[in-house]
């Protein structure tokens, strides 16, 4: 039996660098006193603590007068499982109403910002263009700037900030899972990526939200960082964090990511690989994670990757399509491989890919090295545009 990966829940024995770190949260000497008389709004899940203490009920203690929350994809207390729609609440702790930012709306209306004098951003990212927070940040900022509201963000670390790849993103695949022309992993913190949707003007009407940024302390680009609180219930260890750039593309394939598994994002497998590899686990419905996984209750065959050596991302700088290419071409029913239709289980390939055209390639049987090729030039202009936005190393 493969040793578990490492937990990130509060407990976690965390990397060194992490001590060296202080998030723009734990800083609160720089915007308590400028929250000051202020009627406040925070967009914030369980990543949101200050130390070990969620902002909400942090700052409530420090009289700052929080008028409202507004809650993301797996809700304010981060208990919903991916793609569930979440509705309006009141936070049964403290009484505070929390409007839903992934219900029947994405972005606060100007009736949820009124009786607001500032908004407080503060929610960890994973850095990856598909993982749904940066959209959110897009909707907080264009509501903040049509209403005329300022928007502070509290940064954290990107987890994965140590390498820009993928594809880059092409607008008739704009959605949800992808905004802005991005590559797969952006390389850039929360409050780095906000200029830059400001910077490039990609705002309805071009259009530019006020920020405030209290900015980290000694961090940069290529330090280790383990998330001390799960970012969203599927993404539960250090490992799946680092893997989740590249097996995401995943959910857009008849090939389970390990949904329905205490390890989502750590192995892939479907039941008609059996025969084809060893290794195999069984996807159950796991309230708040997974309810109704792809291959729920069949035992589905591929490859475990509890203990595969994340620092290969580091060193190479590249995520790793060969799964990929690898299991297309296992896989006995082709045409099935990229059907979303089969199952609401499944994504469309294109969009989170961010274009049709690695889709084609991988049917059309081509090579990593071509299909990295076909990137350019574009990801490279990407990474010299980035570097106008970078507050850190």
């Amino acid at each position: 039996m493969p040793s578990q990966a490492q937990e990130i829940p509060g407990s976690t024995v965390q990397e060194k660098s992490n001590e060296e770190i202080i998030t723009g949260a734990d800083q609160t000497e720089k915007y308590i006193p400028y929250l000051k008389g202020k009627r406040v709004g925070m967009v914030v899940n369980q990543t949101s603590v200050i130390k070990s203490t969620h902002g909400v009920d942090s700052l409530r203690k420090r009289k700052v007068n929080i008028v409202k929350i507004f809650g993301p994809e797996h809700g304010f207390r981060g208990h919903a499982s991916a793609g569930a729609k979440v509705g309006n609440d009141t936070d049964p702790e403290t009484g505070i109403p929390v409007i839903s930012l992934y219900g029947k709306n994405y972005k606060p209306s100007a009736e949820d910002l009124k009786g607001i004098d500032v908004m407080i951003f503060d929610i960890q990212d994973v850095g990856a263009r598909f993982y749904t927070y940066i959209s959110t940040l897009h909707y907080v900022m264009e509501a903040c700037a049509e209403n005329k509201k300022e928007l502070i963000i509290l940064d954290r670390p990107n987890p994965n900030g140590f390498y820009v790849d993928g594809p880059v993103l092409e607008k008739q695949f704009q959605s949800f899972i992808g905004m802005h022309p991005v590559p797969v992993l952006h390389g850039m913190t929360i409050a780095e990526y906000a200029k830059m949707i400001n910077g490039e003007r990609w705002l309805k009407n071009r259009i530019t939200c006020r920020l405030k940024i209290v900015k980290m302390q000694h961090y940069t680009h290529d330090m280790p960082y383990t998330l001390p609180v799960k970012p969203s219930p599927n993404l539960n260890t250090a490992q799946s964090v680092l893997l989740y750039p590249s097996l995401c593309l995943f959910e857009g394939t008849i090939i389970s990511q390990g949904r329905g598994t205490q390890f989502p994002f750590q192995v892939l497998g479907s039941p008609k690989l059996v025969g084809k590899y060893s290794f195999n686990f069984t996807p159950v419905s796991i309230k708040g994670m997974s309810e109704t996984p792809l291959h729920m209750d069949q035992a589905c065959y591929g490859i475990d990757l509890r203990t595969y050596d994340t620092d290969i991302f580091r060193r190479t700088g590249k995520i790793n399509l060969q799964w990929l290419l690898e299991l297309y071409n296992a896989y006995p029913e082709k045409e099935k491989f990229f059907d979303f239709k089969q199952s609401k289980q499944i994504g469309n390939f294109d969009k989170l890919a961010g274009t049709e055209k690695l889709r084609q390639q991988i049917v059309a049987g081509k090579q990593e090295e071509e299909i990295r090729k076909s990137w350019e030039p574009a990801l490279s202009e990407y990474k010299k545009k980035r570097e106008k936005y970078l507050i850190y190393e």
